[in-house]
C-alpha cells in the first residue's frame, strides 16, 4: 500500500470510529434488542378447503413438516412454505407426534397409526384403550405418550418398534404435556386442576402440583427447562399459573384470553405463549426466574385455540376453520357450528386456516 492510500485508509477508519462514538453506526450487538422490541403479528396465512374437525396442530421441526389432523386424515404441509405435501389417510386423529431419530410418526387415534415421516407411508396400527386425545414424543426414552381423558390416561409406545411398553394412571384427565428431556414429563390434568409429574424411566407418577385455586381447567402447558419453570394455561379463570418445576411452588399468576387449548415456551426468546378460542395469542415474557409479565396479546382468528412452535424461525403456528365462501363450494355456506372456528364435527365444506405469528 502506498502512502497516499495509507492516509486515505487512516482517514476512513478514523471517520468510522468517530461515527461509532457518536452513536451513528449501529453495531451487531444492538440487533437482538431491536428485534425483541418488535411486536408480534400475523406474518403469513393460508387457506385450504375441506371437511371434518380439527384439533392439535404439530410442527416436526427436524423434518420441517406441519401436521394438521382433519376429519378422517392427517394433512401434511411444508413447514417453511405451508404448501401441502400429502396426507395420512384412514385415521380420525386428534394430534400427531414424530420421533426425529427413527423418523416414525404417530397420531392420537384408536387404533394409533404409525407412519414413516419421510414418505408418509403407513407402517402399522397399534391397538390402544381409552379415548386418545393429546400426544407427545419424550426424547430421553424415545417413547410416544398417547394421552386419554379416560383410563388408561397415558399409553406409552416405543417409537422405534411401535410396541406398547406400558400404561399410566395419571389420576385425572390429561390435556397437554411437556418433557424436560431429563427424565420428567409434566402433564396438566384438566379435571383435577393440577399438574402430574411422571418419572419416564419407571412410568410412575411421582407428584401432583396443585394450582391452589389460582387457575382451573388447565389445558395448555409451557416449560422453561433451563430455569425449571412451568406455565399452566387455564380456562377458568382465564389465567396462566407459573410454578417451580421441581417443587410445584406457585410463583405468579397472569391473565390470558378465553378458551385456551394449547401453549408452549420458546427458550430462544424466553417467552411463554398461549393460544385461545377467542382469537387471541397471549405472549408472556420471563425476564428472570421470578419475574414474569404479559408482553403482548396478539389478535389472531376466532377458534385458533391450538398452536405449535417453529423453533427454526421462532414463529408460532395456529390453526382454525371458518365458513367457506359460497363461490368456493357452489352452494350456500354450511350452518354455524355453534362456536366460532375450531373443531367442526359435521356440516359442509369449510376453510382450514393456518396462521403464522412472529416478529
Amino acid at each position: 500500500m502506498n502512502h497516499s492510500n495509507r492516509r486515505s485508509h487512516l482517514s476512513l477508519v478514523t471517520g468510522i470510529a468517530m461515527l461509532a462514538s457518536g452513536g451513528l453506526v449501529r453495531t451487531s450487538q444492538s440487533a437482538p434488542a431491536d428485534a425483541a422490541a418488535k411486536p408480534y403479528k400475523i406474518l403469513n396465512t393460508t387457506q385450504t378447503l375441506g371437511t371434518g374437525g380439527i384439533d392439535y396442530v404439530y410442527a416436526d421441526n427436524s423434518g420441517r413438516r406441519l401436521y394438521v389432523p382433519r376429519g378422517n386424515q392427517v394433512l401434511v404441509f411444508d413447514e417453511d412454505t405451508l404448501k401441502p405435501v400429502g396426507a395420512i389417510t384412514n385415521t380420525s386423529a386428534r394430534g400427531a407426534a414424530v420421533d426425529p431419530g427413527s423418523h416414525h410418526g404417530f397420531c392420537s387415534s384408536r387404533p394409533v397409526l404409525m407412519w414413516d415421516s419421510s414418505t408418509l407411508a403407513t407402517i402399522k396400527t397399534i391397538d390402544v384403550q381409552g379415548r386418545p386425545d393429546g400426544i407427545i414424543f419424550e426424547p430421553l426414552t424415545e417413547r410416544i405418550y398417547v394421552l386419554s381423558h379416560s383410563q388408561p390416561n397415558a399409553t406409552v409406545i416405543d417409537s422405534k418398534a411401535g410396541s406398547v411398553v406400558g400404561t399410566i394412571d395419571l389420576g385425572g384427565a390429561p390435556e397437554q404435556a411437556a418433557s424436560d428431556g431429563q427424565g420428567h414429563l409434566y402433564v396438566v390434568l384438566e379435571d383435577k386442576d393440577n399438574i402430574a409429574v411422571v418419572d419416564v424411566k419407571t412410568l410412575k407418577v411421582t407428584a401432583h402440583y396443585d394450582l391452589g385455586g389460582k387457575g382451573g381447567g388447565p389445558a395448555g402447558l409451557g416449560l422453561d427447562v433451563k430455569n425449571r419453570i412451568l406455565f399452566a394455561f387455564c380456562r377458568k379463570p382465564q389465567t396462566c399459573v407459573v410454578l417451580n418445576a421441581d417443587d410445584g411452588k406457585i410463583l405468579a399468576t397472569l391473565p390470558i384470553g378465553a378458551g385456551t387449548d394449547g401453549g408452549g415456551f420458546n427458550s430462544h426468546t424466553m417467552e411463554a405463549f398461549s393460544s385461545q378460542r377467542d382469537g387471541t395469542l397471549t405472549i408472556i415474557k420471563e425476564t428472570s426466574p421470578t419475574t414474569f409479565a404479559v408482553e403482548q396479546t396478539v389478535q389472531t382468528k376466532p377458534g385458533a385455540k391450538t398452536c405449535t412452535l417453529d423453533t427454526k424461525s421462532d414463529q408460532i403456528v395456529l390453526i382454525t376453520t371458518e365458513r367457506a365462501p359460497a363461490a368456493d363450494t357452489g352452494a350456500a355456506p354450511p350452518p354455524a357450528s355453534g362456536q366460532p372456528g375450531g373443531i367442526r364435527r359435521g356440516g359442509g365444506p369449510a376453510m382450514l386456516d393456518i396462521l403464522v405469528v412472529g416478529r
